[in-house]
């Protein structure tokens, strides 16, 4: 009979924080209100459909609106641009007092496209798996805006600590 091994914790949380993630502004929308969130575990998913794969703590706001609408952005934050993924790192009350920091314009699909960003894309949900304390969504690339190109922020530059 095989027996189940025991998790090593700490072994866990540091190799679970070797996984290298970007630092995004996700953007959500529904009715008036906008709000966006950092979010770090981030993927690309597909090339044909363009599919990002991006996972949400399951009890934020933020998570709820994605489930109603059925859409969200990623905004690519520069190298340079840690202060800014600090506005919308720390917890709030309320939605929307984020952008107060954060010029943006509604794109296509009526979502945050913040003017500072590299740029963003717009995503229609396609797909998710609620599991665990995140939901992991799943959004098909409907619409990409390019405001200059760089390096992206990456997380572990920034001397943050999102995994384990």
């Amino acid at each position: 009979m095989a027996t189940t091994p025991s998790l090593n914790a700490e072994a866990k949380k540091v190799l679970l924080r070797k996984i290298p993630h970007g630092v995004f502004i996700c953007g959500v929308a529904e009715g008036d209100e906008v709000n966006g969130f950092t979010a770090s575990w981030v993927t690309q998913g597909s090339f044909e459909p363009p599919l990002v794969v991006m996972a949400v703590r399951a009890d934020s706001t933020s998570n709820g609106m994605i489930q109603r609408s059925g859409r969200f952005s990623l905004n690519v934050l520069s190298a340079d641009q840690k202060d800014l993924a600090a506005v919308f790192f720390k917890p709030q009350k309320g939605v929307g007092g984020r952008f107060d920091a954060a010029p943006f314009q509604l794109g296509d699909l009526g979502l945050p496209i913040l003017q500072d960003a590299l740029g963003a894309v717009e995503c229609e949900l396609v797909g998710q798996v609620a599991h665990g304390d995140h939901t992991v969504f799943v959004g098909e690339v409907k619409s990409a805006t390019l405001h200059r190109d760089g390096p992206a922020l990456e997380l572990g530059s920034t001397g943050w600590q999102y995994g384990g």
